[in-house]
């Protein structure tokens, strides 16, 4: 029996909020350490500290997703800058109620929900193919938001055909 097995890497845009801190962190560092250099020295401590935020604000914001899909189950990693990896969510499809693009008529029931919680675990880009997959996580019904390419749509479809819809 062969597994039903698909992974894909999926690049998160950048948003003005991202660039806005990280640029703006690496302009507090440089006028803390100017400052630090030329008025007093114990302002290079807050240079320093602006540094250390510059440094996590430039991994949390260089963010890719894995989709790992293995026989129904979906595993999704958050990479950050390309050298630390964390497991965010995992779920099968199988248990979920419903997955189809974001914009399908079949999410109509769903958008109009306020207490489902949302998870987007794709690129940002509006204008790429999205999908919503309608689940249960900790005993709540939310949203997973996620970005398959074809290959990975068509496991999914496979796995779960009367709950997947690629329309």
């Amino acid at each position: 029996m062969s597994d039903l097995y698909t992974e894909l890497l999926v690049k998160k845009e950048r948003t003005a909020k991202d660039n806005l801190l990280r640029y703006g962190l690496m302009v507090l560092t440089v006028i803390a350490a100017v400052a630090g250099i030329f008025i007093h020295p114990v302002i290079l401590l807050a240079a320093l500290a602006f540094g250390i935020g510059c440094y996590f604000a430039f991994m949390r914001t260089d963010v890719e997703y894995e989709y790992l899909f293995v026989n129904g189950d979906m595993d999704v990693d958050m990479v950050m800058s390309k050298s630390k990896r964390k497991r965010v969510r995992s779920f099968k499809i199988t248990e979920a109620d419903l997955v189809a693009p974001v914009d399908s008529h079949r999410m109509d029931y769903y958008n109009g929900s306020q207490n489902m919680k949302v998870y987007d675990y794709s690129s940002g880009n509006r204008e790429h193919k999205r999908f919503a997959v309608i689940t249960r996580v900790d005993n709540q019904n939310c949203k997973i938001i996620i970005e398959p390419d074809e290959k990975l749509a068509q496991a999914m479809k496979n796995s779960a055909p009367s709950k997947v819809f690629l329309d």
